[in-house]
C-alpha cells in the first residue's frame, strides 16, 4: 500500500479510502458517522412534519434499508479504522440515540476497549416541536483504545488545567455549531450536522500530542482538520461529497497553526522527576528552624534538619503532619504549607518549582 501524504482530504468512500492507509499509521480517529436517522423514510422529518434542513433532497448519505444494513456498514468502516490505528491509539465516535448503542456493540465485538462515554450536553438544542417527547439535548461520544492493553494518550494535567484545576468530567456542556462558525451556502446551512470546533478541541487536546496523526473518515466540512492544524497535529480527512471537500479544503487553508510550540503542551505531573521536601533545604530555599504556616494561619510548624515538621507534640512529613492537624487520612503538603519570603506568604510548591529549575529538571 502507498501511504498518502498527511494533511489532505481523500475523496471517496470511507472504507475504500481507508484501505489506502498503512496498518498502524494513525494516532487518533474522530468519527461522526451517519446516524441512521432515516430508517424507513426517504426524508427526515421533524415532529411537526417539516423536513430537516439539508436532508430533504433525496440524499442517501444517512439512509439504510434495515438495522442489519447499518450494522454491516458500521462493521466495515470500524474494522478498517482499527487496522489503521496504532496499537496505542484511540478512537472517538459520536452519535445519537438512533445509532450509538449499535455502534458501541460493534466496537466491542471488534476488540476496541471502551475508556469513557462522554455526554455532549447542548446548551442550545433544537426543541421538540409537538411536545410528544422530551427535547433531545445531548449526543454521546464513545472513547476507546485499540485494545485492552493499549498504552493510550490521555493528557490528564492539560485537561485538568483547562477545567480550572478540576478533573475533567464526562459531561461536556457546549453549544451547537452556530453564528459565524456555521458555514453557509446561499444563505442556508452548508452541512446539516456541522460539529462545533470547541468539541473537537477537547477531543484532540485530551488524547493526542503535537505531531500526532488524526484521521476523520467522515470529514464533512473539515472541523477536525481545522482544529488539528491549529493545534499542530497532522490530519487526514475522508469525504465522499465533492462540495464538502471543497469547503473543507478552503476552510483549513485559511486556518493558522499556533505559532509557538511551547504553547501546545502542559507537562504531566506524573512525568516530572520527584523533588522531595528535603531538596528545598539542600538548595537553601528553606532553612531548618523556618516556620511554615497554613493559608489562613490556623496551623504553624517548624522545619527540622531532616525535612520533617514539628507542631507542638506532633510531627511528620509535610504531608502527614498536615493530615494529622486537619484530622484527615491524607493531605498534599505542597499545596497546604506556606513560608514567608520578603514578608510575603509563598506556597512551598512554588519553591519546589524553583528547586526543579535549579537542578535543570
Amino acid at each position: 500500500m502507498v501511504q498518502p501524504r498527511r494533511d489532505m482530504v481523500l475523496q471517496g468512500d470511507c472504507v475504500e479510502m481507508m484501505r489506502q492507509l498503512d496498518d498502524a499509521s494513525v494516532d487518533m480517529i474522530f468519527a461522526d458517522p451517519p446516524y441512521n436517522l432515516q430508517l424507513g423514510q426517504s426524508v427526515l422529518m421533524r415532529p411537526d412534519h417539516s423536513a430537516v434542513d439539508g436532508i430533504d433532497s433525496g440524499d442517501t448519505w444517512d439512509q439504510f434499508g434495515s438495522f442489519e444494513a447499518y450494522d454491516h456498514f458500521t462493521t466495515a468502516w470500524l474494522a478498517e479504522a482499527r487496522r489503521v490505528l496504532k496499537p496505542d491509539g484511540t478512537i472517538w465516535v459520536i452519535g445519537s440515540y438512533h445509532n450509538i448503542f449499535r455502534v458501541g456493540t460493534v466496537m466491542q465485538n471488534l476488540g476496541f476497549w471502551t475508556l469513557n462515554d462522554v455526554i455532549w450536553l447542548k446548551s442550545n438544542p433544537m426543541p421538540n416541536f409537538r411536545g410528544r417527547r422530551m427535547t433531545n439535548a445531548h449526543e454521546t461520544l464513545i472513547w476507546a483504545s485499540r485494545d485492552r492493553k493499549s498504552r493510550y494518550t490521555f493528557n490528564y494535567q492539560a485537561m485538568k488545567t483547562f477545567n480550572d484545576d478540576r478533573q475533567l468530567r464526562s459531561d461536556w456542556w457546549l453549544p451547537i455549531c452556530s453564528g459565524n462558525e456555521r458555514l453557509k451556502h446561499d444563505g442556508e446551512k452548508a452541512h446539516p450536522t456541522q460539529k462545533p470546533e470547541a468539541l473537537l478541541q477537547r477531543v484532540i487536546l485530551a488524547s493526542t500530542r503535537p505531531g500526532d496523526v488524526v484521521l476523520d473518515p467522515f470529514f464533512g466540512t473539515g472541523t477536525t482538520g481545522v482544529v488539528a492544524k491549529r493545534l499542530r497535529r497532522h490530519w487526514i480527512g475522508v469525504e465522499a461529497d465533492s462540495d464538502y471537500v471543497n469547503l473543507a479544503e478552503a476552510r483549513i487553508k485559511s486556518t493558522r497553526a499556533i505559532g509557538d510550540p511551547d504553547l501546545l503542551e502542559t507537562p504531566e505531573r506524573r512525568d516530572e522527576v520527584k523533588i522531595p521536601f528535603g531538596a528545598l533545604l539542600e538548595q537553601g530555599l528553606i532553612q531548618p528552624g523556618d516556620e511554615l504556616i497554613s493559608e489562613k494561619g490556623d496551623y504553624r510548624a517548624k522545619v527540622r534538619v531532616d525535612g520533617s515538621l514539628k507542631a507542638g507534640q506532633v510531627s511528620g512529613s509535610i504531608h502527614s503532619l498536615a493530615a494529622q492537624l486537619l484530622g484527615r487520612q491524607s493531605c498534599n503538603g505542597w499545596t497546604f504549607w506556606y513560608t514567608k519570603k520578603n514578608r510575603k506568604a509563598v506556597l512551598i510548591d512554588a519553591l519546589r518549582q524553583e528547586a526543579r529549575t535549579r537542578l535543570g529538571l
